[in-house]
């Protein structure tokens, strides 16, 4: 398969999940997905299949450890470095979304607060998860506000 055709298949495995979590969350498919991860685990064995070809099959785990050394993988490594990297964040990111969607279900916090942290989660990532952070803080605090109105009364 050609590194574009992988790019697209990745992209394509991501959007019906990130989709069914905005407009269908409470939906079984999409409860049994954001449980299971399984998109995820698939992004994992294309990532995985992806990293390690890329690099002959000796990744030098110690390219992490600096700037240069990240620069260097993705030099080197070339298109399909670059696909590892976009298949990380795809997975990642779902990941996190996941995640939101399952806590904020737990704490009963209303789904439209959800759809704009979805949103950023899916394009910007961390930026997502920092809103969700914010709206889980705001209903937090509103809840025990109201918590404590209601037990002087």
């Amino acid at each position: 398969m050609s590194n574009e055709t992988a790019f697209s298949l990745a992209n394509a495995l991501v959007f019906p999940q990130w989709l069914l979590m905005i407009v269908a969350p409470r939906w079984r498919v999409t409860q049994w997905l954001t449980r299971t991860l399984l998109v995820p685990a698939l992004l994992a064995i294309m990532y995985a299949y992806y990293l390690f070809t890329s690099t002959g099959g000796s990744l030098d785990f110690m390219s992490f450890a600096s700037l240069k050394g990240v620069m260097t993988l993705f030099q080197q490594g070339g298109e399909q470095v670059m696909l590892a990297g976009w298949i990380h964040y795809l997975a990642f990111d779902l990941v996190a979304g996941c995640w939101i969607l399952r806590d904020a279900q737990q704490h009963n916090i209303a789904h439209g607060w959800l759809i704009p942290c979805l949103l950023f989660c899916f394009m910007l990532g961390p930026m997502g998860m920092l809103l969700y952070v914010v709206v889980r803080g705001v209903d937090d605090s509103r809840k025990s506000i109201v918590g404590s109105r209601a037990a002087k009364e």
